[in-house]
């Protein structure tokens, strides 16, 4: 492995190149993709910030994108059965 700022030889297992003191190997943080209850309420209460929390979240944090996801889904396919029962109800009553 060689260093990207001077370009001399590091070994694997060097953290900083001895030569300029240039940081090689630099550890990136985790992120914590836990999913969640919340996430899904959240999207279930405010379908729009569900779906966009999916859309953002879809590759970094796959399973909470889920859960933002399925309760946007969820609020969205239960607000057209509400609409298909309120429309079936009022034609039931125009006879």
């Amino acid at each position: 492995m060689y260093c990207s700022r001077c370009g001399s030889q590091v070994a694997a297992d060097q953290d900083v190149c001895l030569s300029c003191g240039a940081i090689v190997n630099e550890k990136k943080p985790t992120v914590q993709d836990n999913g969640g209850f919340g996430w899904g309420l959240l999207g279930f209460c405010i379908p729009i910030v569900g779906l966009i929390l999916f859309l953002v979240w879809n590759t970094d944090r796959p399973k909470t994108a889920k859960s933002a996801g399925l309760g946007a889904l969820i609020s969205f396919l239960g607000w057209i059965l509400v609409y298909v029962f309120f429309i079936v109800l009022a034609a039931s009553f125009s006879y």
